[in-house]
């Protein structure tokens, strides 16, 4: 479906290089609606760019890119719809383990970008009465180990994006959260390149309290790869989450989001310790063997 520009509002994607935010931009886009997606160079946008997306440069830990688009929806004139903060990294690895500038570049990447591009966009939404999308996760409700950077700054971004709905409510601006689960997607093949890089960096005594557990994350996260929900039914959810008239506050992407978010809420920490434990388990070495 395409629809003239002039009747067209703006939806801004960003993370649109690769993966679900590549997709949901064109998903989007084939709704009718006009993209700006961001990606971080411009070779990433050439495939996605359309008659319905203009990509843009936008790292959103850099506040000049995060300017610029700022600048660009307010001379573009047609209203701001939606922002889907979509960007986003994973590196895992065991508290011990972690160096503190990783810790950082987590958080830098997954929490502070979103919240400062949400700032910048917020008095365009406003005017619209649009509507923020962010892209959480499962490891915002659940924190599985090695994830604690990863699952430390989604839980943040879950708890800001609560207070921001009900800031927001009185003004008739939507704050969405989608969950996902397991997506086949480049973003979790690279936090798997960047885990093994780090558990090769381990010392001997940290090898040895958490080598095992270091094969049995990476093991389970390559079954994610080849049994997780493609990106395009993922970009349908994330869709519906910046267009249905009456969107829920969270929607979850796959099953196991779906189980997992149940579970979280109704078990006790340690039961819910004991059925991680218990899914991990079959992926660590001597259970291969």
């Amino acid at each position: 479906m395409t629809t003239s520009s002039e009747n067209q509002s703006l939806i801004v994607v960003s993370g649109a290089s690769t993966g679900m935010g590549a997709a949901a931009a064109r998903e989007l886009a084939a709704r009718g609606h006009y993209v700006l997606a961001g990606v971080r160079r411009e070779i990433d946008g050439r495939d996605l760019e359309s008659a319905n997306i203009r990509p843009v440069i936008l790292d959103i830990t850099r506040p000049e890119q995060i300017a610029d688009l700022s600048a660009l929806i307010e001379s573009d004139g047609r209203p701001l719809r939606a922002l889907v903060n979509n960007a986003g990294i994973a590196i895992n690895a065991p508290l011990e383990v972690l160096p503190i500038e990783e810790w950082r570049r987590q958080f830098d990447v997954n929490f502070f970008g979103h919240i400062e591009v949400t700032q910048a966009l917020l008095p365009a939404l406003l005017r619209s009465r649009g509507r923020v999308v962010t892209m959480s996760s499962i490891g915002g409700r659940v924190a599985q180990p090695t994830y604690g950077a990863y699952s430390g700054s989604k839980f943040a971004l879950e708890a800001v994006m609560d207070a921001l709905r009900r800031e927001l409510a009185p003004h008739g601006v939507r704050v969405v959260i989608v969950q996902p689960g397991a997506v086949r997607t480049e973003m979790v093949g690279r936090g798997g390149i960047t885990a093994r890089r780090l558990a090769s960096e381990m010392t001997p005594e940290q090898d040895h309290r958490y080598g095992g557990l270091m094969q049995a994350i990476l093991a389970q996260s390559d079954g994610f790869l080849r049994d997780g929900v493609d990106a395009a039914t993922a970009a349908k959810t994330i869709a519906n989450a910046a267009t249905d008239p009456k969107p829920k506050i969270r929607y979850t992407i796959g099953r196991d989001a779906a189980l997992l978010t149940r579970l979280a809420r109704i078990l006790p920490d340690r039961s819910l310790d004991r059925v991680l434990a218990s899914a991990l388990r079959p992926h660590f070495p001597n259970a291969r063997k």
